[in-house]
């Protein structure tokens, strides 16, 4: 063999050497990533026990948790009592509402009707309701229907909820008065959390289809899903049964409270539901709007809703705790990426109940966290829940959570420093009985001022569960002592305002919240 011979021998067998190291190589990657891809074997009875001391740590009455995965409902819990001091407790047919979650389904009716070429996402509002107005005349003519839905009209975030809240209002009658709603940034430069413009969402539902919200949701979605106990109004629960009770707090107790019906502002939120029939509700939309061989709603629509119309910041330099990338809302979902995996989710706030929905279309995968208690760990449920079966590296976030809860409750002095500011033993500069008299708000109504007995009394037009008895706390300023206990607020003061020559002329309201404004109504005297 010559030297030629042997080079080319010695090249074919580095050739047959290499080719078999490089099919061992890549039979090697090829496992690795089937070893990768492999789903995390979750322990649910670890998952269980940490959502019953979640529970408790959180004194929180009840919780009921549902997961799915690939299309079934693998684990269901149920935590705590329906209400506090009885011993009644939950399951996962035990109905709470939902909230907010509920607004998916309204932007879900939308897109059929997009489907079905009754409307156009670009539509613009005033077509359907011409006496639709904001702010500005010009942005009244251009709000359109993804506008409706993403929170970008220009209104403050909660702003206008005072009209709608425990009111006798018709939603007709809600949209009317949203004109009265200053803005809090330009058209479409923002984000303002809007419930005002999913009423009036609703009410283009009812225009173009004659029938209400509720009607639609239960004949488009209800009933196609067998969603068999979800109900839309309060009033239907005692037929139901198994429901929980909600729940105010005050002074680290849980008060039981009564239902509020939100049915006729529903489309912001007036979906009641149980986690059994809410993990269909996740199927469906993991499953891209297809029910078996039907279609509720397409593909288009899916990715419409699920497309980021509104963008938050997101702090590109530093690290967060779920490695995100960015934040956004959709059209009826918030949207953010989770360790790389794309999440679409929700939260509700009911008077006494929140709850959460969240999904990861990628895994196939979705948590509902319905709780009756406003000191509630829906997104520490979430969160845990999440990293189990995505088999991230978790902390423990009950703990995590409860921490960072009890630093902001510690640091929102906003109720202390108004008692503190209070100047014992002084008059007011106007005598009782000039108080009394009829105060018009532009942007809800009619307010009454009373006497009854040495105190006043506050009724509203529209909302008799906001009645109060108002007490002398100081000058010119008066405590509202609620009938009733409500979720989202207590303590509250009302000042009488004055003119040069001492007559009434208007009253300011401080009631400290996050959530229903009452300074917005701003009402003056007329009678």
């Amino acid at each position: 063999m010559n030297f030629l011979e042997h080079s080319k021998l010695s090249t074919i067998n580095h050739l047959l050497i290499s080719k078999k190291l490089a099919t061992v190589f890549i039979a090697l990657c090829f496992f690795g990533t089937l070893v990768a891809q492999k789903p995390p074997k979750v322990n649910l009875k670890k998952l269980d026990l940490y959502y019953t001391k979640m529970v408790k740590d959180w004194d929180v009455p009840s919780a009921t948790i549902g997961i799915v995965k690939d299309g079934k409902l693998v684990f269901t819990g149920s935590y705590g009592v329906k209400e506090i001091g009885k011993k009644e407790k939950p399951n996962k047919n035990t109905l709470y509402a939902i909230a907010s979650n509920s607004k998916a389904f309204t932007s879900a009716i939308l897109g059929m009707l997009v489907e079905e070429g009754k409307l156009k996402w670009n539509d613009k509002v005033k077509d359907y309701l011409p006496y639709f107005a904001l702010y500005d005349p010009w942005v009244s003519n251009e709000v359109t229907i993804r506008d409706l839905l993403s929170h970008r009209v220009g209104l403050g975030t909660f702003s206008g909820d005072v009209i709608w809240y425990k009111s006798n209002l018709t939603s007709e009658e809600i949209v009317k008065r949203v004109k009265y709603i200053p803005a809090a940034y330009d058209f479409r430069a923002g984000y303002g959390y809007s419930n005002v413009m999913y009423i009036t969402a609703g009410e283009v539902i009812k225009k173009i289809t004659g029938k209400t919200w509720a009607e639609n949701v239960k004949e488009r979605i209800f009933i196609p899903l067998q969603m068999d106990r979800t109900i839309t109004s309060p009033k239907y629960l005692e037929a139901k049964g198994n429901f929980a009770t909600p729940h105010a707090r005050e002074s680290d107790k849980n008060i039981p409270i009564v239902w509020e019906d939100w049915e006729e502002i529903g489309a912001l939120g007036g979906v009641i539901s149980s986690v059994n029939d809410i993990s269909k509700w996740m199927i469906l939309n993991l499953n891209h709007g297809m029910l078996g061989t039907d279609t509720i709603f397409s593909k288009k629509t899916r990715n419409m809703v699920w497309r980021p119309h509104n963008n938050f910041y997101i702090n590109q330099t530093k690290k967060n705790d779920f490695n995100r990338h960015f934040n956004a809302y959709g059209l009826g979902w918030g949207l953010s990426d989770y360790h790389g995996f794309l999440r679409v989710g929700h939260t509700g706030g009911y008077d006494g109940m929140i709850t959460a929905i969240t999904m990861i279309p990628d895994k196939n995968l979705g948590i509902v966290v319905l709780t009756n208690g406003m000191n509630s760990p829906i997104m520490a449920a979430t969160y845990y829940g999440l990293d189990q079966f995505l088999g991230v590296e978790t902390v423990d976030w009950s703990a995590k959570m409860l921490t960072s809860k009890a630093k902001r409750q510690k640091e929102d002095t906003r109720i202390t420093d108004r008692k503190k500011a209070h100047i014992l033993h002084t008059k007011p500069s106007i005598a009782i009985e000039d108080c009394v008299g009829v105060f018009k708000s532009d942007i809800y109504g009619e307010i009454t001022i009373s006497k009854k007995g040495n105190d006043l009394r506050m009724n509203f037009e529209h909302s008799p569960s906001l009645s109060a008895t108002l007490r002398h706390w100081h000058y010119d300023v008066y405590e509202i002592i609620w009938d009733v206990k409500h979720a989202w607020f207590n303590f509250g003061t009302v000042k009488f305002n004055l003119d040069n020559n001492l007559k009434i002329k208007g009253l300011d309201f401080d009631v400290p919240n996050d959530d229903i404004f009452f300074e917005e109504l701003k009402p003056y005297k007329v009678k």
